[in-house]
């Protein structure tokens, strides 16, 4: 066997672990919001947090400034800034560059003489302000701005610091660029108004959206309340081809004409703390024929999605209640993603996961063998499910499980939900720090690992395994070994611990050091043990990176 190398204080970030760090990320969210939403004096009065489906508590004043607000939505703003995709252009990198930018030593403006094409390069890449004060310059700059497409993000219309004291200065500027700058606007974001004491307004910049050819849209509703319907001048926007929309009710898509195609040139759709119908979800997608990539995080309702689609590559849902999940017709995904879901009640919060028509398939997970229910075709995968055909995905590749390995029934879960994907190459596992109470059956003996079956994945196709936040269990040892043993072309295993005082480290490599024994069944095996700390700022999964279909492996970061 390889080496076993030890690497202590490598560092990795993490995004909303359970319980405890959804509070760090409210208390961190919270602070951010109030330097945008400061105290407002008494003639600046700001609207206060609205009853919703998501809000246990309303305001008890009226006079209540939004700074303070409700969890659910500070959560869900945090979310959105991590989620959506950042402007390419920002205040601050303006800035440093014209600080950087040596003058002529005779005075000459040299930039003027350059070709128009170069020139429009330069002003697309500027913030809208910078971009904006070019045609003060003269006639021909002037003529320069208005044929540049527009990048436009109401953030640059903030001070430096950021802070938004007067929202209703920043709609009214908004108005005035979106009716000035003539189009086609090829990417706008807005997520710095107040929607609802603006209504008129908002349908009223979907409609220059449209009209204007607008390509790429981040729209965010900020700060209540969160389920301000989005009218329905959305759907007139055909020219887009990424959308990502924060904090609404979505449009009602009944009125669209049968048929019809809404999106014809989406490829990507966002929704993040959106209050959608399933047969709004499921309708848009099917009237966007090449849409392929799609993103729920913090749905405001319980999600029940099956997706027909010829187009969809990446489908991710995260930090939400989903009920069911299935690729009814899918043959070009190739990735289906779920991060830090959960289930109903009524189903005792077993979500159901459906895997129909989907060749295409490569990357899969976090699979949870204790909470979710894995229907593969027409058959339910249970604790023993023999291996068939019929319950197998062979076109996986990349396969990640959360488990927790403490009981007898989960072990066994995992040997038959393993069984389902026979030619896996790399296995991602993550330990879950499941409630020692809430599980009668405690930890399981190791023996069980030592008397389980063939699994064919393990045995020739194996080649990596990640085992993330390693506790130093016997359970999970044992797994280990269990795979050492048996995984014929394995070459590397990373095992990582969350932990790294100093009292786990020397307890986790004495639990270690009993691998050193185990005679693996490949010579080429190396076997690495790393830490890494759980910190606020940031996270080890990023949706941007998990759909980004360049990178081989949505879940190595």
């Amino acid at each position: 066997m390889g080496r076993l190398a030890i690497r202590p204080n490598r560092s990795r970030l993490t995004w909303l672990r359970e319980n405890k760090n959804t509070q760090t990320l409210t208390k961190r969210t919270l602070s951010q919001h109030r330097k945008k939403f400061p105290n407002p004096s008494p003639d600046q009065k700001l609207p206060h947090p609205h009853r919703s489906s998501l809000s246990p508590r309303a305001s008890s004043s009226m006079d209540e400034p939004v700074a303070v607000v409700d969890v659910v939505h500070t959560i869900a703003m945090g979310l959105i800034d991590y989620l959506f995709p950042h402007p390419p252009v920002s205040n601050l990198c303006a800035a440093t560059a014209a600080a950087a930018a040596p003058s002529s030593p005779d005075g000459a403006d040299r930039i003027s003489c350059l070709p128009d094409e170069i020139l429009r390069n330069v002003i697309s890449r500027l913030p809208l302000k910078a971009a904006a004060s070019t045609t003060a310059l003269s006639s021909r700059w002037s003529r320069l701005w208005y044929s540049v497409p527009l990048f436009f993000a109401d953030t640059h219309l903030l001070p430096s610091d950021g802070r938004i004291t007067h929202p209703i200065s920043v709609t009214n500027a908004v108005s005035r660029v979106l009716a000035a700058h003539p189009g086609p606007f090829h990417r706008v974001d807005l997520s710095c108004s107040i929607m609802e004491a603006h209504l008129p307004e908002l349908d009223r910049w979907l409609q220059l959206l449209a009209a204007k050819a607008v390509e790429e849209l981040v729209f965010a509703n900020r700060p209540w309340p969160i389920n301000l319907r989005l009218p329905a001048t959305l759907f007139s926007c055909t020219s887009l081809r990424r959308l990502y929309i924060g904090v609404w009710r979505f449009p009602n898509t009944a009125g669209l004409p049968q048929g019809s195609t809404a999106f014809p040139h989406l490829l990507e759709l966002g929704l993040c703390c959106v209050l959608m119908e399933d047969r709004d979800l499921e309708s848009i997608i099917s009237r966007s024929p090449v849409l392929e990539i799609l993103t729920v995080v913090l749905s405001q309702n319980v999600v029940r999605l099956r997706f027909v689609s010829h187009s969809l590559r990446c489908v991710q849902l995260g930090f939400s209640c989903v009920a069911d999940l299935a690729a009814v017709d899918a043959p070009c995904l190739d990735r289906l993603l779920l991060s830090d879901i959960w289930a109903t009640e009524g189903r005792k919060f077993s979500t159901r996961i459906k895997i129909g028509l989907a060749q295409g398939l490569r990357s899969l997970g976090y699979l949870e063998p204790g909470r979710h229910l894995l229907q593969i075709g027409t058959t339910t995968i249970k604790a023993r499910t023999r291996a068939t055909p019929s319950t197998m995905v062979p076109s996986v590749r990349i396969l990640a499980l959360k488990v927790y390995f403490g009981t007898l029934n989960e072990a066994q879960m995992l040997c038959s939900f393993l069984q389902c994907f026979p030619n896996v190459e790399t296995l991602h596992l993550k330990s879950d720090k499941a409630d020692e109470l809430n599980n009668a059956t405690g930890e399981h003996k190791a023996m069980f690992w030592k008397g389980a079956g063939e699994i064919e994945c393990i045995k020739s196709h194996v080649k990596k395994m990640v085992f993330d936040e390693f506790q130093g269990k016997q359970s999970e040892l044992a797994f280990i070994k269990f795979v050492m043993e048996r995984a014929q072309v394995l070459q590397k295993i990373d095992i990582i611990s969350t932990n790294a005082s100093c009292t786990t480290l020397e307890k986790n490599k004495l639990v270690l050091k009993a691998l050193d024994s185990v005679k693996p069944a490949s010579k080429n095996c190396q076997v690495v043990y790393s830490t890494h700390a759980l910190l606020e700022e940031g996270g080890s999964w990023s949706f941007q990176r998990a759909s980004d279909l360049s990178r081989s492996d949505p879940f190595e970061f």
